[in-house]
């Protein structure tokens, strides 16, 4: 067992300090490896990403063009045939968020993956060819809100 006292570091373990502004001799004298003057060379200095020294920006400077209509865009939550086959009678986007399928205030598309189960009236915001007509093929009906 060996004694606390003759424990030693791994080799490379640990690296010596740089000495910083000890004379041109060093390597780092003069002004310690921070260039030369200006904002950059003082402690604590943020300069914010795109900034150009008082320039206007890149960013600024080029036009901007296109057009995003994100704020009143039309979102549905999807839902295909196979998915409805646990319901019977009329199912609405009520029913559907009680069984989690969907949000509470979703709107609702349906889509025509899947057998569709018969005799069903689906109410939704959309829907597309194949439910459509695979729903009245098998005896339902579509109703949109």
């Amino acid at each position: 067992m060996s004694a606390l006292s003759s424990l030693k570091k791994f080799k490379g373990s640990t690296h010596n300090s740089k000495a910083l502004g000890r004379g041109r001799g060093s390597g780092k004298g003069k002004t310690s490896g921070k260039g030369g003057k200006g904002q950059t060379a003082r402690k604590g200095a943020p300069i914010r990403r795109g900034f150009e020294g008082g320039q206007t920006p890149l960013i600024r400077r080029m036009p901007k063009v296109g057009f995003t209509n994100t704020p009143f865009r039309n979102e549905y939550e999807i839902l295909n045939l196979n998915q409805l086959q646990s319901f019977n009678g009329t199912v609405g986007p009520e029913e559907l968020a009680k069984a989690g399928l969907v949000g509470k205030k979703a709107r609702v598309k349906i889509l025509g993956r899947g057998d569709a189960p018969k005799g069903l009236t689906v109410r939704a915001h959309k829907f597309s060819e194949t439910a459509k007509a695979a729903l009245e093929k098998a005896g339902g009906k579509v109703e949109v809100i």
